[in-house]
């Protein structure tokens, strides 16, 4: 049973061809949007790779480029498939190439479909990776000194100004380390001895944050250092005192950032995914009813296009059918080669084992 059928004349083969030739330069501008997509959101990626403890998520983003640039190659062919539809003498050289085409074109939505499905998968594993990372950076915020972790520093700093955000979780991380380089100490201090002898681990640790975690919007000036303290600034409660600090930490709001980053980009590929399949389906009636009208030995007849010749279960059955022959067919080449082989070694062990007639 022929599947979504339907009668073409010339004329509308010609509106078809020209339709689905604006279509799929249509479908080469999705693809470099898919692309640049991929790139940019690699780029923010890599900006901030040194709060991130592992690089899983970046398979979103390779994804997309990978398929961006297929996406321009295979819609640009079929750009090509439309000006030669309707010129006898140059279609039939694309009967063959158009078979590749339709399973890269399917291959494509494919992995459309999986980013959109991998965006959401990796929100754990993304929580996870910032989580380590971020607490790694704050550990190492002092090693300015210190080769491979030299701009640690500049990229914690940098981060809790761009996202407004203080510390991992909240800004009382940055009290369960040491986050002043021991250059910056003066150890004849009574109060700087009287802290490192205070911590089991030897760590100069205090009720304070770095700069970076000042809100510029608020009325009063910073309070950096002594947060838990009331009687270290005037007119202050710890408890109840808003503490001119960003609230919100730089692991939620890294999550919200890139999260809303890739689910922006959802309605986004299932927009190119659509502009894939229209251009899938009408390039398939395209060439069956340019190949119905050839067969008829009528270029300018009426011919009939569909997207099945067959039924879909049908079809499937006819594939799997020709995979599993391939699947044989190769096994069986390799068996004949392997008895090949043996046969030949037994034959050269016969000659060696033989006596010479000399002898």
């Amino acid at each position: 049973m022929v599947l979504l059928k339907m009668k073409f004349t010339q004329q509308k083969r010609v509106r078809l061809a020209q339709g689905l030739w604006l279509l799929s330069w249509l479908a080469v501008m999705c693809g470099a949007f898919i692309f640049l997509l991929g790139v940019y959101l690699k780029s923010e990626l890599l900006r901030r790779a040194q709060v991130m403890d592992n690089t899983e998520i970046h398979v979103v983003p390779n994804i997309l480029m990978m398929v961006g640039l297929a996406s321009i190659g295979t819609n640009w062919v079929a750009s090509r498939v439309c000006q030669d539809s309707l010129d006898v003498s140059r279609f039939p050289r694309w009967k063959i190439p158009l078979l590749g085409w339709f399973a890269v074109a399917a291959l494509l939505c494919l992995l459309l479909l999986a980013v959109v499905v991998l965006s959401y998968a990796l929100q754990g594993r993304l929580e996870e990776s910032l989580k380590v990372g971020l607490r790694n950076g704050i550990r190492f915020y002092k090693d300015t000194d210190v080769p491979g972790r030299c701009f640690q520093k500049e990229t914690i700093d940098r981060l809790q100004m761009e996202f407004r955000c203080c510390g991992n979780n909240n800004f009382k991380d940055w009290f369960e380390v040491q986050w002043v380089s021991n250059r910056y100490l003066d150890f004849t201090s009574k109060d700087v001895k009287d802290r490192i002898r205070s911590n089991v681990d030897g760590r100069y640790l205090l009720d304070g944050v770095p700069f970076s975690c000042c809100n510029p919007a608020s009325p009063r000036p910073c309070l950096r250092y002594h947060l838990t303290d009331n009687t270290a600034h005037y007119n202050y409660d710890y408890q109840s005192e808003d503490l001119n600090l960003y609230p919100r930490g730089c692991r939620q709001a890294l999550i919200d950032y890139y999260m809303d980053l890739m689910n922006s980009t959802g309605p986004g590929v299932l927009s190119v995914i659509l502009i894939q399949m229209s251009v899938f389906v009408s390039l398939r009636y395209l060439q069956t009813a340019v190949e119905g009208a050839m067969a008829l030995e009528d270029p300018e007849g009426e011919s009939e296009g569909y997207v099945l010749e067959k039924g879909v279960k049908e079809t499937f059955e006819e594939v799997k059918a020709k995979f599993l022959d391939m699947l044989k067919f190769a096994q069986v080449g390799a068996t004949t080669d392997e008895a090949a082989d043996a046969e030949k070694g037994d034959d050269t062990t016969e000659k060696a084992a033989s006596p010479s007639p000399a002898s």
